[in-house]
């Protein structure tokens, strides 16, 4: 019995025992890698902890910098309303200049392209027909005059003669009626006369108005066919075309719905039209609404108008196309701001605001009218307001702004493609 126990005692010893050796060994065993791990993760909290102490609980991070814009006032200002309409520009008046007769061309007193006057000569045909015609009826004047000139001289004698019954009644009868037939066979003469004159100026190929001369058709030594005769199908029949372009015009077409607006205007006195270039950027010249067709064209629910402007410096030429805006009305004291003031966005258009402590906000706005990189606000800004002009891509509502020299190009940096276009 004693023995058994004495065993039984002594088991629990023996693997106490064992379990101690086997925690040694695997002491033994255990790597340094994570003998070092561990002692990072002790200094690292240790540092934690000692931040979290240190800190000054009022302490808070820096504001961001202002983001610089740049900024213009709302200004007031007279502003015109304007139709915008597409034109083609039309020589004032245009001539083709043919001959009433047929004759060779012996000299051309223009060059091509050419600023001719009124009456200047443009080609001489050769008149030596007509010359000749003209002397034969100044001949036959002539002639006449002497043969009414002697009639008189003999019904002078006649009439003493028969009033002391030595001549005949019937003599001085005769004579009285061959006065007055010569009488009329001079003035046939001068008739002809007036016609030969007539054809002889038509070998003179005058301008009939102030203008400029197109590319001559017929050369020295061509002949030339009047009006009422034709060439060869493939001869020209005329020398030049001249056109007028100071004044000049232009035909232009608007919205059949702007009738209404143009005749208000019209009725208040005349109407200022401006014409541009075709990509709408040069202003050319500024001319008056002269005319407005009698009638729309269904089709195309447009009508036609005319205008006419004094073309000074001839930029306007004849075929060209330009861009027309109808000055109807102007609006006074309008609230005016640059056109990049004006941002879309999904609620429709609006500007950034400067605040007086400099802080940006949101402005929804009406735009009644823009012109020349202006805009005519019709609601939701007043006069002297502060508003952004470039630089709104970076900016929301509530950003803090500095104002930008508007004179230097680099103050605010042209958005990337990427940013810009975005919406705040």
């Amino acid at each position: 019995m004693s023995n058994a126990a004495s065993e039984t005692r002594t088991a629990p010893a023996a693997a106490s025992s064992l379990a101690s050796d086997a925690a040694a060994r695997t002491h033994r065993r255990r790597p340094p890698l994570f003998v070092g791990l561990v002692m990072i993760v002790v200094v690292a909290g240790g540092y934690l902890g000692w931040q979290h102490f240190t800190r000054s609980p009022s302490a808070a991070p820096e504001p961001p910098a202002p983001v610089p814009v740049i900024a213009t006032t709302v200004q007031k200002q007279n502003f015109p309303i304007v139709l915008t309409g597409i034109g083609n520009v039309a020589a004032l008046n245009s001539a083709t200049i043919r001959s009433l007769v047929t004759e060779p061309i012996i000299s051309v007193d223009f060059k091509d392209g050419q600023s001719v006057k009124k009456g200047e000569l443009l080609a001489q045909l050769d008149p030596s027909t007509y010359q000749a015609q003209l002397d034969q009826a100044e001949a036959n004047l002539t002639r006449d005059e002497a043969h009414l000139e002697n009639g008189r001289i003999n019904l002078s004698r006649y009439i003493p003669l028969q009033k002391q019954g030595f001549a005949p009644q019937q003599q001085v009868a005769t004579q009285g009626a061959k006065i007055a037939q010569e009488e009329a066979v001079i003035k046939a003469d001068q008739a002809a006369i007036e016609y030969a004159k007539t054809e002889l100026s038509y070998t003179k190929l005058l301008a009939p108005f102030d203008g400029v001369a197109g590319i001559r058709l017929l050369d020295v030594g061509n002949i030339i066919h009047s009006s009422t005769t034709r060439g060869s199908p493939t001869e020209p029949n005329a020398l030049v075309v001249i056109n007028q372009v100071q004044p000049i015009s232009v035909m232009f077409t608007l919205a059949a719905a702007d009738i209404p607006e143009v005749q208000d205007a019209l009725a208040k006195g005349p109407v200022k039209v401006i014409a541009l270039s075709a990509d709408g950027k040069t202003e050319l010249d500024t001319g008056t609404l002269a005319a407005i067709d009698n009638q729309a064209n269904t089709t195309s629910g447009t009508i036609t108008l005319k205008a006419i402007f004094p073309n000074p410096d001839r930029k306007l030429w004849p075929g060209m196309f330009v861009n027309v805006r109808v000055v109807t009305q102007v609006q006074d004291n309008g609230l005016t701001v640059p056109l990049d003031a004006i941002q879309q966005g999904p609620q429709g258009q609006y500007v950034f605001v400067v605040g007086a402590d400099h802080k940006v906000a949101m402005q929804p706005v009406s735009v009644r009218e823009t012109l020349n990189g202006e805009a005519l606000i019709d609601k939701g800004l007043s006069a002297r307001e502060t508003v952004v002009v470039r630089g709104q891509y970076r900016l929301t509502p509530g950003t803090m702004v500095s104002l930008a020299n508007p004179n230097d190009p680099a103050a605010v940096p042209n958005p990337t493609p990427a940013s810009a276009g975005l919406l705040p």
